[in-house]
């Protein structure tokens, strides 16, 4: 339950460190203590692409592999192919030392499948299927729309099966406080109390950020980016436009355009003794309303929860925040030039507004502030952000007939410039947009340079991308482009499937189409501990999120009313997971993998743990969700490719 992506801030009690959970209880069908299988089997649960690069891995010990073989047998247990296990990719770790590859490309049939080893090697997969890209992805992306719809705030709360009350009411009515100041971990709060500016703002509605209740302009912007972006593909998805509202419309709260003013959190995650805060409680969300508290009261800032700016009034805007949301409108003009020009032309003045405040003076020795304290969102680069608001307010000053097209054309190819020449480039995660924006600016720019910059510039800039995630990957034993023994393996797993489609759909090479399958599949189940990290999505999944919701209103044998679509961090390094989180109301919840143990398939210095204190693996967030439904939009509408 915790925003930051870094451990500082962890909230612990010693009860709940690892070697004090419960032991634990197998979910999937086994004994609670099983034996390992001599040979694990590790496959794409949800599915492959008819016609793409199909592969599966095994890995086991390495005599037992050399001469093994497979076969594939569907869903009747008959035959359908068989043959030889691939080449060694590497090591992994001391019990499953060994890893091989099972080539499925010849696999086109539609039906589901499973891999079962035989030889001198005994394993069966999970199940999997065969189909056409749009028959896989889009339950997938139905699946990540009803977390977003869990993950709602405010009056505006869904049905469904883990529906909640009404909640943060307060927020309609809510206080505006200065910012406030942390020690230089980011774990204590300085100030003894927070100091109010004597504003009021409606800040009610939008999303839950991740496994807690807090709200950021900044994961929300992205999010709501991508859900924008995904819509183009899919505009049928009656469901993935009411989230794209559902964000826009929260969005516009936290920008007060008669005062210049942008807001960048709604409640706090780090306080002191006298301020207590979202991070020190584990209760349902409509529990916050029901607090009998006053002002003085350590438990105030929970029910009546504090707003933080980005910027005093008509002051610059930290330029990450402002050209994400300055995208977001403007891509919101975009969706409405056809159909409602007025209310374009709103989003565009509200987009051009934003952007003209972004502090693009800023000092590269201070930090990025995106949230509060800081190291929740930690940042490098904004001038991807700004590229990215530049190109979406070309785009659609070109649908509205708008003379600043060209200007705006103009400073996107600027941005992109600058952020091509300097020293933070990433992918595609929260704090990296520029695979976004190059896309679009390349669109923006018609074939034409500006200021140094034409369409090739950027998509070499993607190949870099790209080619760094295919090094990577190129060294690893199951494939991984992801560095997965840090925080975000998974996103920026998604980001690379994403950053991949989107490149093959801008210029028509597909050069990258097999490594997007291969990324996708290590996120849904090809990987060395077996388990999907998107909760529902295929046999094996994470049964026991951080995440307070899941936690007291959901099952917690992974059936059922389970928090279906969200997304999960994934591995992580092994010296992070020391301590896991506990609360006494927290309903203790821990699950093992369908045979053995967790730590049986760790290795290269990572770890795995489904535990409902592991935040640092098994908590889920927006911006990892949205992530992966991007990737699922781009898939589906990318056959072939």
């Amino acid at each position: 339950m915790n925003a930051m992506r870094s451990p500082a801030v962890l909230v612990t009690t010693a009860a709940a460190s690892i070697g004090a959970v419960l032991v634990a209880m197998n979910f999937y069908g086994g004994a609670a203590t099983p034996s390992a299988s001599e040979a694990v089997v590790r496959v794409d649960q949800v599915g492959y692409v008819r016609g793409e690069t199909k592969q599966a891995y095994v890995m086991g010990p390495s005599r037992a592999l050399a001469g093994a073989r497979f076969k594939v047998v569907d869903a009747k247990d008959r035959v359908v192919t068989a043959g030889r296990l691939g080449a060694v990719t590497g090591h992994w770790n001391a019990k499953y030392p060994s890893v091989r590859t099972v080539d499925l490309s010849a696999l086109n049939t539609p039906g589901t499948y499973r891999v079962v080893l035989t030889g001198t090697a005994a394993g069966r997969s999970p199940a999997f299927r065969i189909a056409d890209a749009s028959e896989l992805m889009t339950p997938l992306i139905r699946d990540n729309v009803r977390f977003l719809q869990a993950q709602r705030d405010g009056a505006d709360v869904l049905p469904g099966a883990l529906a909640h009350g009404p909640s943060h009411l307060a927020d309609e009515h809510a206080t505006v406080y200065a910012d406030p100041h942390y020690d230089e971990e980011g774990e204590k709060l300085l100030d003894k109390r927070l100091t109010p500016t004597g504003d009021k703002v409606d800040v009610s509605g939008g999303w839950f950020d991740a496994g807690d209740f807090l709200k950021f302009t900044g994961t929300t912007s992205y999010s709501t980016a991508e859900l924008l972006l995904a819509e183009r593909d899919l505009p049928d998805e009656a469901g993935l436009s009411a989230e794209a509202d559902h964000g826009l419309a929260w969005l516009d709260k936290m920008w007060d355009g008669d005062s210049g003013t942008l807001y960048a959190q709604v409640g706090i995650g780090a306080g002191n003794d006298a301020v207590r805060t979202d991070h020190d409680v584990w209760r349902l969300p409509e529990a916050d309303d029901r607090l009998d508290v006053s002002p003085g009261d350590p438990d105030y800032t929970i029910k009546y929860r504090p707003v933080f700016r980005a910027n005093a009034p008509g002051e610059p805007i930290t330029p990450s925040l402002a050209g994400r949301v300055a995208a977001v409108f403007a891509l919101a003009a975009q969706r409405a030039a056809d159909t409602d020009p007025d209310e374009a032309r709103e989003w565009l003045d509200k987009a051009a507004a934003v952007y003209d405040l972004a502090d693009t003076d800023h000092d590269p020795d201070e930090p990025l502030v995106t949230a509060f304290p800081s190291g929740f969102y930690p940042e490098d680069s904004w001038q991807d952000d700004m590229e990215f608001a530049g190109a979406e307010l070309a785009l659609a000053a070109g649908q509205l007939g708008d003379d600043r097209e060209g200007d705006w054309t103009a400073d996107a190819a600027r941005w992109a410039r600058a952020y091509l020449d300097s020293d933070v480039k990433g992918t595609l995660n929260v704090a990296d947009v520029s695979a976004l924006a190059h896309v679009d600016l390349a669109t923006a720019l018609d074939g034409a340079r500006s200021n140094g910059i034409g369409a090739a510039d950027l998509y070499k800039d993607l190949r870099r991308q790209l080619e760094d995630g295919v090094d990577r990957a190129g060294h690893d034993p199951f494939g991984a482009g992801a560095v997965y023994d840090d925080f975000d393996a998974v996103p920026h797993t998604f980001g690379l499937v994403a950053t991949a489609r989107l490149y093959a759909k801008a210029t028509g090479d597909t050069r990258y189409a097999a490594f997007a399958g291969r990324q996708r599949g290590w996120a849904l189940g090809a990987n060395p501990w077996g388990t999907s990290f998107m909760i529902g999505a295929g046999e094996v999944y994470p049964h026991c999120p951080e995440h307070q919701l899941a936690n007291l209103r959901g099952s917690l044998d992974g059936k059922g009313a389970i928090l279906r679509g969200a997304v999960v961090n994934g591995p992580n390094a092994a010296a992070k997971l020391t301590d896991l989180n506990g609360f006494p109301t927290m309903k203790k919840c821990t699950a093992a993998p369908p045979t053995g143990a967790w730590t049986d398939f760790d290795g290269k210095g990572a770890r795995y743990v489904d535990d409902v204190g592991a935040w640092q693996t098994v908590e889920p967030s927006l911006d990892f969700t949205t992530t992966a439904l991007l990737a699922f939009a781009l898939t589906a509408q990318n056959e072939g490719q």
